[in-house]
Formats: structure tokens, C-alpha cells, sequence
């Protein structure tokens, strides 16, 4: 079960079962289950394994000296982890990676993820550059997310990021990953305020909200395309 479910992932497209059966010996390959609100990493830990999340959901975050919290990203499952910080030996993590929901996740060593055998089979190669594509991608969302804090309104945040979901999904009416707290966090508000500026939102007729349900303006979208 554990394979068929990893030959859907970013990491082992174009993978097969057989094969993933294969390589998991080599990569040293290990999982372990984690509890709700338990630490996976803390800031200042050196990593040397590559995580794949099986199942439950972790936040990648950051706490400054006065206890902020930031939500820099959220993983759910077939995503991974920790790659950049594997790759760099001795580079210690500088974000905490917590458990938000009971969670599974399996471990692959990174220096022989990068390291083929003598064999050079073509599905390790294939892993390789599946990672290559990952961290690309991160980097762009690290990109987004920077364009949506630049903003120095409250409102005009949550317009970056709630029309971006919008044209995503494409739907004006859509769900978003994130609860209030948890938005706060990643567009690095205060909830309170935010939750102010989103009930002015609604006098104003922009959008319509409940819970990470929202419904936006067709006006409002087109201002920002």
C-alpha cells in the first residue's frame, strides 16, 4: 500500500511500483508516526534525511525571540520536506517543522538519494530530477508568498492572496488550506485584525466568508488580472 501510494507522488513520478520496491533499501529508507503538535525538527537541527509526508498535515514555521509565530508553508501528503537543509551538510534548520494532525512520515537519506550505484538505473535518475522539479517549484511559492506580505494593508494582503487562490482554483467560490489563525500566520497579520479587515470585506461586498470557505466579487478579481 505504502508503494502504490508513493508512485503517486511528486517525488516518484514516472515511478513504478516494482521499482520503488526496489530503491527504498538503498535510500536507507525509514518511516515513524508523529502526534498532533509534536516537533518533527527545531530550529538549529542538522538534517541528513529527506521527509515525505504519508499522512496528517505539518507546518513549516518560525518563532521569533517574543513567541510569533510565521506559517512559511503546509504539508500535506505525498510532499516532502527538509530537502534543501539535507542537501547542505552541517546547515542547521532554521524553521521548526511541527505535526499539526497525527502524522506518518518516511525518511529517505539524502546522500543516497543524490549518490547512484554503479547500476545507474534509470528510476534513480528519475528521483533525482522529480527533486530538482520540487525545490524549483518551492522556491516560486517562497516568491508568492513575499508578494503577498509586501503588501502594506491588511487588505490589500488578503486581496494578493485570496484572488491568487481564486484564479487558481479557478472558481471566485473555493476553499483555502489554512484556518483563520493559520492565515494570520502565512500573510504575517495579527488574527484579530485580520478577521476585522475580512468582516469590513464583507459590508463592503467583496467577498463572503465562513470558516476558509470565501466567495469573492467578480470586480474584485478582474482589478487584479
Amino acid at each position: 500500500m505504502k508503494n502504490n501510494f508513493l508512485s503517486t507522488t511528486p517525488l516518484f513520478r514516472g515511478i513504478t511500483e516494482a521499482e520503488i520496491e526496489k530503491i527504498l533499501p538503498c535510500l536507507l529508507a525509514k518511516d515513524k508516526t508523529y502526534k498532533k503538535d509534536e516537533y518533527i525538527y527545531r530550529t538549529g537541527d542538522q538534517i541528513h534525511s529527506i521527509g515525505i509526508l504519508l499522512s496528517g498535515k505539518i507546518s513549516i514555521e518560525n518563532d521569533d525571540l517574543w513567541g510569533n509565530k510565521i506559517i512559511l508553508n503546509m504539508i500535506s501528503p505525498g510532499n516532502v520536506f527538509a530537502e534543501t537543509y539535507a542537501c547542505i551538510p552541517g546547515e542547521q534548520l532554521m524553521t521548526n517543522i511541527v505535526a499539526i494532525e497525527n502524522s506518518q512520515i518516511l525518511y529517505l537519506d539524502m546522500v543516497h538519494l543524490l549518490s547512484t550505484c554503479g547500476k545507474s538505473c534509470d528510476y534513480h535518475n528519475k528521483l533525482i530530477r522529480n527533486l530538482l522539479t520540487i525545490s524549483a517549484q518551492k522556491n516560486l511559492n517562497l516568491s508568492r508568498r513575499s508578494l503577498h506580505t509586501a503588501a502594506k494593508t491588511i487588505r490589500a494582503r488578503l486581496l494578493s492572496y485570496l484572488s491568487y487562490e481564486a484564479k487558481k482554483q479557478g472558481c471566485y467560490e473555493f476553499d483555502i488550506p489554512f484556518n483563520r489563525q493559520q492565515l494570520a500566520d502565512y500573510l504575517n497579520l495579527d488574527r484579530s485584525a485580520l478577521s476585522n479587515e475580512l468582516s469590513k470585506m464583507a459590508k463592503d461586498g467583496i467577498l463572503t466568508t465562513h470558516q476558509n470557505h470565501f466567495i469573492l466579487s467578480q470586480n474584485i478579481i478582474e482589478d487584479y488580472e
